[in-house]
């Protein structure tokens, strides 16, 4: 039979507003942890050609129109002057970024290298291995 359906269904499907503040709160937790998962010590990775080139446009920009607060029209206009520009005006803001990223690599391996000397250390600064230790338990054994 098809006709209206029955409120007291409705309202059993419904989520009482604990369970739904529970939900909530389990997805900022996972947020947080993922967040802490990164390395904060790391270095930033370096801008491209086109962010290299908008911190010059948005100078230009401001200098030309100063009563123009809004950044949306400032990053609009720079996509399309951009877009428009030649591969040779470009140039000079690709090799910009060209260093700038092997630089970055240069850090990221100092990082690196820095980040698995520190653990490391932490592991050998632990106690013996069970291994280790059985080893000196059987020689005490053995010798007495």
């Amino acid at each position: 039979m098809r006709g209206p359906k029955n409120t007291a269904t409705i309202a059993e499907k419904k989520l009482n507003p604990a369970a739904t503040k529970s939900m909530k709160a389990d997805k900022s937790t996972a947020k947080k942890d993922k967040a802490s998962s990164k390395n904060s010590g790391a270095p930033k990775r370096p801008p491209s050609a086109f962010l290299i080139f908008m911190e010059d446009f948005r100078k230009d920009f401001k200098e030309n129109f100063p009563d123009n607060k809004s950044v949306s029209i400032v990053a609009k206009e720079g996509g399309v002057k951009w877009k428009a520009m030649s591969e040779s005006d470009k140039a000079p803001y690709v090799a910009k970024a060209a260093t700038k990223k092997a630089e970055y690599g240069i850090a990221m391996k100092k990082h690196n290298d820095d980040l698995s000397e520190s653990t490391k250390e932490k592991s050998g600064s632990t106690s013996k291995s069970s291994v280790d230790t059985n080893d000196d338990v059987e020689q005490e054994a053995s010798s007495t």
